[in-house]
């Protein structure tokens, strides 16, 4: 099978960007002496980050929509507690994998700083008689991109919930309604500078997910909270928007990795591509 990267590439390229979007700026440097925040909002923000940091792991729902591409949407499982890893099952028409599976939805893992795709088994090429298809994290984000991805947790929503108590411009704008419950919306932006080592997985435009993102150089991120936890997280990044619902918290998460027997590694294939486009 020769794969059409064309199409195939852009479209894992996003679904792995609803990943990323959670990742937040954990490492950012504080800046408390030029920041001014209320003590009230920066109360109920790290209430909300402990307990969710707590938890470990979440259901969820999610929503990335890019320029000039259908939303792709998502269910499962995101887990923290023992190192950052999801379960969920993605469109697969809405990211461009009809070429790999022929059902609506396609399974995807992130687990050991690689993802995993449930495909058909292929007659010829990589994906020969493999019911999963692997791409590593660096093969997306770049090298430093992937470290800093995949380095303390980044990706889980406690890390992104984090890098809200250091952003400039945090503010309460009130009561809303979300999922049927009452929250209290919080907004924040992060420029270039408070990104830190995330905008090497951002702003990267060589990388596969810096040309989804057109290489943001700032994040805009919107939080509603509910009984100390978060009910919805929204995040605006260069040309990509991602939504989190979270439906249910709970303990944390097994999600193992496919059997290597069963699995074709596109890692270098997709950088290769990446390359030519």
């Amino acid at each position: 099978m020769k794969l059409k990267y064309t199409a195939v590439w852009v479209g894992f390229t996003a679904a792995a960007m609803v990943a990323v979007s959670a990742c937040g700026s954990e490492g950012v440097k504080k800046a408390a002496d030029v920041v001014d925040k209320s003590d009230a909002i920066m109360a109920a923000l790290a209430r909300a980050t402990d307990r969710t940091e707590d938890l470990g792991s979440a259901e969820v729902r999610i929503s990335t929509a890019t320029t000039g591409a259908a939303p792709i949407t998502m269910e499962g499982v995101y887990s923290w507690g023992d190192g950052y890893a999801f379960d969920v099952e993605m469109d697969t028409k809405a990211a461009q994998m009809q070429l790999l599976q022929d059902t609506p939805t396609m399974r995807m893992l992130f687990v050991d700083g690689a993802y995993y795709y449930d495909v058909d088994p292929q007659r010829s090429g990589p994906l020969k008689g493999k019911e999963w298809m692997k791409i590593d994290a660096a093969a997306v984000f770049g090298e430093k991109g992937a470290q800093a991805f995949s380095g303390g947790g980044g990706g889980s929503p406690a890390a992104s919930m984090k890098s809200l108590k250091y952003a400039n411009n945090v503010e309460d704008l009130g009561k809303e309604t979300v999922d049927g419950k009452s929250t209290t919306h919080y907004r924040a932006r992060l420029d270039q500078a408070q990104l830190g080592k995330f905008k090497d997985a951002y702003g990267d435009k060589d990388s596969l997910a810096g040309a989804v993102t057109g290489g943001a150089s700032s994040m805009t991120m919107d939080i509603w909270v509910s009984n100390d936890l978060p009910v919805r997280l929204k995040q605006k990044i260069g040309a990509m928007t991602v939504t989190m619902d979270f439906e249910k918290f709970g303990k944390t998460a097994v999600v193992k990795a496919p059997p290597a027997a069963e699995t074709g590694d596109l890692s270098e294939a997709l950088k290769g591509a990446a390359d030519k486009q």
